[in-house]
């Protein structure tokens, strides 16, 4: 069995915390079992590890989630990048492209697309075994996990079954997030929720994707990715196939995507620098501000304060905040790269045009900026902590805590870490815009080749 990992999202439900770049999956709130904190991207990472599907497993996502995979996860994490976010069947499409042309899977293999921010047990994943062998039993073209309902909800879709076959069911039809009093007599009838995990055969997709006259080669499906459809993999593959079945699972499942329930599952109810008085109760706090926080007789509540925000709700209702952010369009101020993370300080916009950022950025040993230049602005960077090699063009120097360099615009220039490294960066320009950095190679051995004079 092969493993696709769907990682996505806006990351507006968890925000401040989460934004484009980094979605819920990354928000690194939960405890993992040496007692520090893990994201749900690294919890389910460990854990196909630990049941033994990690190493048939790739991810499916965007440019923007690339950089944050590769530091959670490790550089050498496979990931398949959408050239263009474009919803899940285009994502699923590519990455079966991908596994028959690149990692020459059979088509009569069997394919598990799972989410990367599921909330679950390792039985869980043992069970997402048992799909190949419902796949089999059943003859059916699609696979679907259903989680027994232990409550009427609103918040999830249900799967309707036809008929009971030993260990699976056949399925009838869908019911998307239907009311809590339609949805219990839906649970009456057998329903299961939708917990977006689903198996197929390989060549079921490649299949899909001649049908609609496109390549099934993975190059040239990545080429001609704009021509894909913009739809979810519900509406394009699952809601048109008449053969499907489900696995009914009968364990624990949660749905962490808004702060009420997330923070359920936190080991404390204080992240960060402040206050509860003994007062509130059932109230917690994220503070990632180096500010303190302090909160005095307010029960039932979740404060979050970040570098795009802050926010003050009761958790009744925190599930309404996607309603009220979505004017909320500025650049996020905090990123995880695969060297590292940057924290923006001030943005400031000043007469004539001219804008500056100033941002905090840290780099892990052996980590390094990509080689690059930019044609609006030009950098000042102030080494805080740490030593390292910059090169400028053609030159190449060693720098280390209190060595400030000056990049002028249009000037190629990378840095490598050779310990853990802080500083701080100004940027000035008419424009500062992320689309203004034209990167000429990612790693740092890769630079050699470009300059026969640089002995790095």
């Amino acid at each position: 069995m092969e493993v696709i990992l769907l990682s996505g999202g806006s990351g507006q439900r968890l925000w401040p915390l989460s934004n484009d770049s980094r979605s819920k999956q990354f928000l690194k709130v939960l405890e993992c079992q040496k007692g520090s904190s893990e994201s749900m991207a690294q919890r389910v990472w460990r854990q196909l590890g630990e049941v033994g599907l990690q190493d048939k497993a790739v991810i499916a996502t965007s440019i923007k989630q690339m950089d944050i995979l590769k530091n959670q996860l490790g550089g050498q994490v496979p990931i398949v990048v959408e050239p263009k976010r474009r919803d899940t069947f285009p994502a699923i499409a590519l990455t079966a492209a991908y596994l028959s042309s690149v990692k020459r899977i059979a088509p009569e293999e069997v394919v598990a697309v799972l989410p990367i921010d599921s909330y679950v047990d390792n039985d869980f994943y043992e069970s997402v075994k048992d799909l190949e062998h419902v796949l089999d039993m059943s003859g059916a073209s699609i696979a679907l996990m259903g989680v027994e309902p232990d409550i009427p909800s609103s918040r999830f879709g249900y799967i309707i079954p036809k008929e009971r076959q030993n260990n699976h069911v056949l399925v009838s039809h869908f019911v998307e997030k239907p009311s809590d009093e339609y949805a219990l007599k839906l649970i009456e009838k057998g329903a299961l929720w939708n917990c977006g995990v689903f198996a197929f055969h390989l060549g079921f997709i490649l299949s899909i994707l001649e049908d609609m006259g496109l390549p099934q080669n993975y190059t040239d499906l990545l080429a001609h990715y704009e021509q894909l459809p913009k739809i979810s993999f519900d509406f394009e593959v699952v809601e048109k196939t008449k053969s499907i079945a489900a696995l009914p699972y009968n364990g624990a499942w949660r749905d962490l995507g808004v702060w009420s329930t997330l923070t359920e599952h936190m080991s404390e109810h204080f992240k960060g620098s402040g206050v509860i008085c003994p007062d509130s109760k059932n109230t917690h706090i994220i503070n990632e501000l180096d500010i303190p926080v302090a909160v005095l007789g307010i029960s039932n509540a979740v404060i979050v304060s970040g570098p795009d925000g802050i926010l003050v709700s009761d958790k009744s209702v925190s599930h309404d905040l996607k309603k009220y952010i979505f004017h909320f369009n500025k650049r996020p101020m905090y990123e995880e790269r695969r060297w590292g993370w940057y924290k923006i300080l001030d943005h400031t916009l000043y007469e004539g045009e001219s804008e500056v950022i100033t941002r905090r950025m840290a780099i892990r040993a052996d980590s390094s900026l990509s080689y690059q230049r930019h044609e609006q602005r030009k950098e000042i960077w102030t080494i805080l902590t740490g030593e390292g090699s910059i090169i400028l063009d053609n030159e190449l120097f060693e720098v280390r805590a209190g060595s400030i360099i000056e990049i002028p615009a249009g000037t190629k220039h990378a840095l490598k870490a050779h310990t853990d490294m802080e500083l701080i960066e100004v940027q000035k320009g008419p424009v500062l815009s992320e689309e203004d950095v034209y990167r000429i190679c990612l790693e740092w051995e890769d630079i050699l080749p470009l300059h026969s004079s640089l002995t790095l």
